[in-house]
């Protein structure tokens, strides 16, 4: 029997793609995929967790080779990049094939990556199995790798032609991973719809199918306004500029990125109350619900104020070495500043120890 299943629409023009959210869409990827008119040979690449979950039955249902990267932040490297690139001439790929990331947002990231490139760009189909992919990274085309020296220094904006969000697979998500990936989901709320943080305030973690449906909306909406990040499309940077940082720092090991987030959102809510006018309690309603969902944040003594500041230099926001910040003029509206002071962050931080 047919689940009910939500349909949004990425609205890029020609590069337009839906994203299909709903419980028990694994079994129905082949007829989702055939209607995409895709090549005969693709391959589906995920990491050691995941493969042991769901690869054997995408693999019958698309017949399909599996790749297989080691689980964690590690696999994001040009490394990893480059022994699956080199993998894909023997398996006869061809402009029609099609590359299927299976897994959440370092599996995404690479494997869109590897499909931006191989030939100057085949087909790629987005099946995240992990919260914070289903709501972020899945949609709007960003991949990439890890530098040592920071996040995401090296990608492409290279849209998938379908995302297939099925909520069964988080129920095999650890519960660390599943608290991770609400990180992005109160970020969303935060920066768009004032209604849908209240919700969550509410609901908290009890209806994750409506939050993966309402983030992709969000998300969608923005992204179909600014697709390369000109502009608009920045905000969905907020905690991320010291997330990042953080995660450059500990070696993209021992803290998770949605953690990273929820820390950098703490001190990002702090530099909204000096300089976007937040109001300060709705910073401590930001806070709060952060610290309700299990998420941290405290920063403790792990991160030097230099040193967070030296990692942030490689930010992408940052233009002729000053630093821009997404902060919140109230809970549902950002904007991005570069009116943050040295001060400004050495004060935020130190509330946040």
């Amino acid at each position: 029997m047919a689940t009910h299943m939500d349909t949004v629409r990425v609205a890029l023009g020609e590069r337009s793609y839906d994203i299909l959210i709903g419980a028990g869409l694994l079994a129905r990827i082949g007829a989702f995929l055939s209607s995409l008119n895709l090549g005969q040979r693709g391959v589906i690449i995920t990491d050691t967790n995941v493969e042991k979950l769901y690869a054997a039955k995408l693999r019958a249902v698309l017949a399909a080779e599996v790749i297989t990267v080691p689980a964690g932040e590690s696999s994001k490297s040009l490394r990893q990049a480059s022994r699956l690139l080199e993998m894909l001439p023997g398996l006869k790929l061809d402009r029609r094939s099609f590359v299927v990331a299976l897994g959440g947002g370092v599996v995404g990231d690479l494997a869109g990556f590897v499909a931006a490139t191989y030939l100057r760009g085949i087909n790629f189909i987005q099946v995240p199995t992990s919260l914070l992919a289903m709501v972020d990274s899945s949609v709007g085309g960003k991949t990439g790798v890890n530098l040592p020296q920071g996040k995401n220094l090296v990608g492409a904006f290279y849209q998938p032609r379908l995302v297939i969000a099925d909520t069964d697979t988080l129920q095999t998500l650890p519960e660390r991973e599943l608290r991770a990936g609400f990180a992005e989901v109160i970020k969303t709320a935060a920066i768009w719809d004032a209604g849908f943080f209240t919700w969550l305030e509410q609901h908290g973690q009890t209806s994750l199918a409506e939050a993966v449906r309402r983030c992709c909306a969000i998300k969608a909406e923005v992204v179909s306004r600014d697709e390369r990040e000109g502009g608009l499309r920045a905000i969905l940077n907020f905690g991320h500029t010291v997330g990042h940082a953080m995660e450059a720092l500990a070696g993209y090991a021992g803290v998770l990125h949605g953690e990273a987030v929820a820390l950098g959102m703490c001190c990002a809510a702090e530099l909204s109350v000096k300089r976007a006018g937040l109001k300060r309690e709705e910073a401590d309603r930001l806070k709060r619900l952060i610290a309700n969902s299990q998420l941290p944040t405290r920063l403790g003594e792990r991160y030097r104020l230099e040193d967070l500041r030296a990692a942030m230099q490689l930010d992408k926001k940052t233009v002729g070495g000053r630093l821009r910040f997404v902060l919140l003029k109230k809970l549902g509206e950002a904007v991005v500043s570069d009116a943050v002071t040295d001060a400004d962050l050495e004060e935020a931080i130190y509330v946040c120890r």
